[in-house]
């Protein structure tokens, strides 16, 4: 990869994001709205003596999913709308290969995702009082690194569709198996020893493993890192798969 062309990369998707007014309400705008209706749902819940309240327990786990989940379908959609309208056999006429505009995609989003995490993590624990035993940093951190992941498997999967509704139709095969088995709804030890296997072989668990480790935990420990390092490694191997399935045109 070059350094000078995956700048350039970077700053030409960030403009195509900043003008594109309802990606950015979606990035923005519904992970707030979706938090507020949980932290209502759960509000009156009670919690068992000692125990934190549902809401923190689950709205912790949902501010690293919901970067994952929109990162996925938004970045599936526009690396689509690249190839549907041949913008993306012109750029590989450049010097530009695949590796730049993939990992051009991944810091920009990535960087979306920031801005999205701190929004959400504010309302989160400023509006809606959540409580952690770790600091906001770490929850901010693993949101990120999750949208990034959101962004790596919505490239790879764009490979494989030729429309906008093959596209959206990977999320029931890619995100939701991941959503239900990550431990979220049902403690992975208790489920079925299949399962666990299965659980443990996606890397949204390591994920979610470590922002409870942020829950749990006052500081930092080896194994949020290593769960971290985890999806790190699960977001460049999957960046590199998707270079090696990428097709100039859809059809």
């Amino acid at each position: 990869m070059s350094a000078r062309i995956l700048a350039a990369t970077t700053r030409r998707i960030l403009t195509q994001l900043r003008h594109d007014r309802r990606t950015i309400a979606l990035l923005v705008v519904m992970p707030t709205a979706l938090l507020t209706l949980i932290y209502y749902m759960y509000q009156n819940l009670p919690a068992p003596p000692g125990a934190p309240r549902p809401f923190d327990r689950i709205a912790l786990v949902v501010l690293g999913l919901f970067p994952f989940t929109i990162m996925f379908l938004v970045t599936s959609i526009a690396m689509l709308r690249e190839r549907t309208s041949g913008t993306l056999e012109r750029l590989l006429t450049t010097p530009l290969n695949k590796l730049d505009l993939l990992f051009g995609y991944g810091i920009a989003f990535g960087l979306a995702a920031a801005v999205q995490a701190a929004i959400a993590s504010a309302v989160a624990y400023w509006v809606f009082g959540l409580d952690t035993a770790g600091p906001l940093g770490l929850v901010i951190l693993i949101a990120v690194t999750n949208a990034v992941l959101g962004v790596a498997l919505g490239l790879f999967c764009s490979a494989f569709a030729r429309t906008e509704f093959q596209a959206v139709q990977f999320m029931p095969v890619v995100v939701i198996p991941q959503s239900l088995l990550c431990g979220l709804f049902v403690a992975r030890d208790q489920m079925a020893g299949w399962l666990q296997g299965l659980s443990r072989a996606l890397p949204l668990t390591y994920a979610v493993e470590a922002l409870q480790e942020v829950g749990a935990h006052t500081d930092a420990t080896g194994r949020m890192w290593r769960d971290l390092a985890i999806v790190a490694g699960a977001v460049i191997v999957t960046l590199v798969l998707a270079a090696a399935t990428l097709r100039r045109r859809s059809g």
